[in-house]
């Protein structure tokens, strides 16, 4: 697998062997540091991550994964000219003087792809509006170490499937083989143009897309369970209660998971209003009354959950990508 060079803005741009062989790069990297086998390839090597979107997993993630690879790096936020007193195209030719790649976290996909067009160097999607590809690396290795595989797995997400994780789970699902079923009110299924493109990848791979409307029909035979907030980053608070009514009844709670196989998992891509004990959670539960929105405390912290183990294998996955894409020396 030579990825040398190639950005990482979404998996559509990626083949079902290129996907896989990125998970078993992963798999070797985390069984390495898990050793204490240090793998600092890149020594010498900077880059920068910029987050116009607040993050704990990602930014950690790459973060440590840079330091394991040797490689420094340099955090632009608040501080940052992008997008403000100086184009996108201005700061990608600006960084890509002094940066062997860059990461983004933040809004349209358009921007991470013009900071990729213009700034000559590696750029990696650390999430946009439409897609999270390094999320479903983690996602997609914390199946394969459960299980031992993935092809033929029935993977349902219920909540609002029109945005990053939605759209990122049709594209890995239908290329490696799984069987997705996104499960919300209509008006939250993913745009047709997508679901079409997907298609052509079910052919080949084996895997399918349904979305589905009913909660029992979806969850039933599960080998995955799911989930995420239903409000995404960056929307406005006034459509929080809009949110609330619409997805109430998608809730991840103990039926829905007794609906599900005995043996399958649970899992979110993190943060979780699955408890009111966050600030934001204190406000939804003294405007909406509830205890918990997308998941029910109970499921999040049940032996089925796997979420954390999720959330460390987003480092495992991110170390992977970067140390491919700027030239893998294994």
């Amino acid at each position: 697998m030579d990825l040398k060079g190639r950005n990482f803005l979404t998996l559509k741009d990626f083949t079902p062997e290129e996907i896989l062989g990125l998970l078993d790069l992963a798999a070797d990297l985390k069984a390495k540091k898990k050793r204490g086998i240090p793998v600092d390839i890149h020594r010498g090597k900077n880059i920068a991550l910029i987050f116009e979107k607040t993050s704990t997993r990602t930014r950690c993630a790459f973060e440590v994964a840079a330091h394991d690879l040797g490689i420094c790096t340099t955090y632009l936020a608040e501080g940052s000219q992008i997008g403000k007193k100086e184009s996108i195209a201005d700061t990608a030719r600006v960084l890509g003087r002094m940066f062997e790649g860059i990461e983004y976290r933040g809004y349209e996909q358009t921007i991470v792809e013009d900071l990729a067009k213009y700034s000559g160097v590696v750029v990696w999607n650390g999430l946009t509006n439409e897609y999270h590809p390094t999320q479903m690396l983690a996602d997609m290795l914390t199946i394969r170490e459960h299980y031992g595989k993935l092809k033929g797995l029935k993977l349902v997400y219920f909540g609002d499937a029109r945005y990053n994780i939605g759209n990122s789970l049709c594209i890995v699902c239908s290329k490696l083989g799984l069987d997705l079923v996104l499960c919300a009110p209509e008006k939250y299924f993913p745009a047709k143009s997508l679901i079409e493109e997907c298609s052509a990848w079910c052919k080949e791979s084996g895997g399918s897309i349904t979305l589905e409307s009913n909660v029992d029909k979806a969850a039933s035979n599960a080998d995955i369970i799911y989930t995420d907030v239903w409000v995404s980053m960056g929307e406005p608070d006034e459509i929080w209660a809009e949110r609330i009514a619409d997805l109430k009844a998608y809730q991840v709670n103990a039926d829905v998971m007794k609906k599900a196989k005995p043996t399958a998992i649970f899992m979110h891509d993190l943060p979780s209003f699955h408890d009111c004990k966050t600030k934001i959670g204190e406000q939804i539960h003294q405007k909406y009354g509830l205890t918990a929105m997308e998941v029910t405390d109970e499921v999040f912290e049940s032996a089925q959950s796997v979420v954390f183990d999720e959330a460390e294998n987003r480092m495992h996955t991110i170390k992977a990508v970067i140390a491919a894409t700027l030239g893998n020396n294994f």
